[in-house]
């Protein structure tokens, strides 16, 4: 299972692996704009995550590390929903396995720096999967277990240049 944490939106993704392949069983998000409580966030996150848990039987777990940012006060804040996560999957005695965003970006794309909507497109393209737009908090989470499960290798790897305009030049059809 992959955690995106987040005290605003936070994306969760759940995948099935085998030696031979890496199938998409459900992904989603537990949207927290309207609690304005970080407390209350925070317990929500634990509670979520703890019933994830329960419902998908997972093995292991994978976050998404805070980056580091010139906001202080925001990287307090997410360290604190991915210390709810993690409380929530060590409490159930599973291992937690933490990736930096651009270790997930580059395992995914072949790239770093690449945007949400590029690991997002990608990612669905692998997984054979329909996606909104709006759930690119889940496909992040989505990522980082699919990221775990290769041992973050790099899966896919541009041979005609990584960023975005070519591959909006490479895939016309992808654009709405």
């Amino acid at each position: 299972m992959g955690i995106d944490p987040g005290t605003r939106v936070f994306g969760w993704g759940v995948i099935s692996c085998t030696a031979q392949e890496v199938n998409f069983i459900d992904m989603g998000v537990l949207d927290l704009k309207n609690e304005p409580d970080i407390y209350r966030k925070i317990k929500k996150i634990y509670d979520f995550v703890s019933s994830l848990i329960e419902h998908f039987h997972p093995d292991e777990i994978a976050v998404e590390a805070p980056f580091y940012g010139k906001n202080i006060q925001s990287m307090l804040v997410l360290g604190r929903a991915q210390g709810a996560a993690i409380s929530a999957a060590v409490n159930k005695e599973l291992p937690v396995f933490e990736y930096a965003p651009r270790k997930i970006k580059l395992s995914i794309t072949g790239r770093g720096s690449a945007s949400k909507e590029q690991v997002a497109s990608i990612l669905t393209n692998i997984l054979k999967i329909e996606c909104a737009h709006s759930a690119l908090d889940a496909t992040d989470a989505l990522a980082a277990a699919f990221c775990h499960s290769s041992g973050g290798i790099v899966l896919s790897k541009s041979k005609t240049g990584g960023d975005w305009s070519s591959f909006v030049r490479n895939n016309p059809g992808r654009l709405k």
